[in-house]
């Protein structure tokens, strides 16, 4: 009966908080999401009041991102030889001095741009040791069943939060200014660790047979390459990724400034998150065999927000397009981390997680880094026009590929 099936689903959808240690996760990478959010307003804020160099700001940014591209395949290292829970707790204590040191330079105007970058990277550093040690806990603290609805309730939770901090961001700048938006984040870097220490999960298989952080990485690699279906993601997802880094980062408040404004390409970036929640929402509910290749065909809808901007740059059309682009994101992030969770051994999850974070890493700067000069040569339009185009090609790679399409998820019910 329709009515039974229907409260079978909210059961299962439900299921996963009923462990202890799933909830203490998701509450953990909820707040440590509210303070991603709120940090990037405070500190953009922070710099502009100290130089007004947007050059400043970058160079600030910067090293952060660069820090956390070089260091996330020893986060992957550290987060399968030791317990993941102390990573978490580690990194997010460590998280919660440096954002400290910010915020207390900001707030006795005592902050200088050398001081800034050196702290900046040293939190790139915390977060990529983080990063795959959070992503690689989440089957552990759940049946094997519940792994679908697990990341899908994480991912919601974090959605939720990335809306909540940006506008709490802007609240705090606004109201008391950028180093008290700071300090909130260092605050919830340690609120994060208090949850994280109750994520008490089996240690990782295998974790005392290992040698050196070289045999470690080489490791991770084999079981990253052994399996077509990742690398071939990957591989589309740094194109992809570069696309949409270029297109909607660079290229989109651009054609806004140009056509509906800076207000309103405000809201259309909302919108996108709007979506991702209501992504998260379709995906707990969803129970197919091929969630993988679902999850692919659905970032067929990150074209939509490019030739939106391209070709019909108005209100609606890009609020539309954004919400659509959310939620297919939603469809793709929930399919990955459960194929992932499913079909790679527990002891290795981590370091394949950090190689695939560090194939989307570098990609964004090539992206936001090349499509300046090809906007300058070909026209905003048409380089838009390619980079949707380039968004549907790696679509239909991925696609093209056997072990793509063939990969079963294990759902029940499905």
């Amino acid at each position: 009966m329709p009515g039974s099936r229907d409260r079978v689903l909210e059961e299962n959808m439900l299921a996963p908080l009923r462990h202890a240690a799933f909830r203490r996760l998701a509450a953990g990478r909820l707040v440590n999401m509210v303070g991603n959010a709120v940090a990037p307003v405070a500190l953009a804020f922070a710099v502009l009041d100290l130089t007004g160099s947007v050059r400043d700001l970058g160079l600030v940014v910067g090293a952060r991102s660069l820090m956390n591209v070089l260091f996330v395949l020893f986060g992957g290292v550290l987060a399968d030889r030791v317990p993941r829970r102390l990573v978490l707790v580690g990194s997010n204590l460590l998280g919660a001095l440096t954002q400290a040191a910010v915020a207390a330079l900001v707030l006795t105007g005592t902050a200088t741009i050398p001081l800034l970058l050196a702290l900046g990277a040293a939190n790139g550093v915390v977060s990529a040791l983080a990063q795959p040690a959070a992503a690689a806990a989440t089957p552990q603290t759940v049946p094997a069943e519940l792994i679908q609805s697990a990341n899908a309730v994480i991912r919601l939770g974090m959605n939720a939060g990335m809306i909540g901090g940006t506008a709490l961001g802007g609240l705090l700048v606004a109201a008391v200014g950028p180093g008290w938006g700071l300090a909130v984040d260092a605050v919830t870097f340690a609120v994060a660790a208090v949850a994280f220490a109750g994520v008490r999960v089996p240690a990782a298989r295998g974790a005392a047979a290992r040698t050196g952080v070289v045999a470690d990485l080489r490791e991770g690699w084999t079981e990253f390459a052994a399996r077509t279906w990742v690398w071939v993601v990957v591989l589309g997802f740094m194109v992809l990724n570069a696309a949409l880094a270029g297109g909607v980062s660079v290229l989109g408040p651009a054609v806004a400034d140009a056509t509906i404004g800076r207000s309103a390409w405000g809201l259309v970036l909302a919108a996108q998150t709007v979506g991702m929640v209501v992504g998260g929402i379709v995906a707990l509910r969803l129970r197919v065999r091929r969630l993988l290749l679902l999850g692919v065909v659905c970032m067929v809808a990150e074209s939509l927000l490019l030739l939106g901007l391209a070709l019909t740059p108005t209100l609606v059309a890009l609020l539309a397009a954004a919400v659509a682009v959310g939620i297919a994101v939603e469809q793709f992030a929930v399919a990955w981390e459960t194929s992932i969770a499913q079909h790679v051994p527990a002891d290795r999850l981590a370091r394949v997680y950090s190689y695939d974070m560090l194939g989307s890493f570098v990609a964004i700067p090539l992206g936001q880094v090349a499509v300046g000069p090809a906007a300058a040569v070909i026209g905003t339009r048409d380089t838009l026009l390619i980079l949707a185009a380039l968004v549907v090609l790696s679509v239909l790679g991925m696609v093209s590929s056997r072990a793509v399409r063939q990969l079963e998820a294990s759902t029940p019910g499905a």
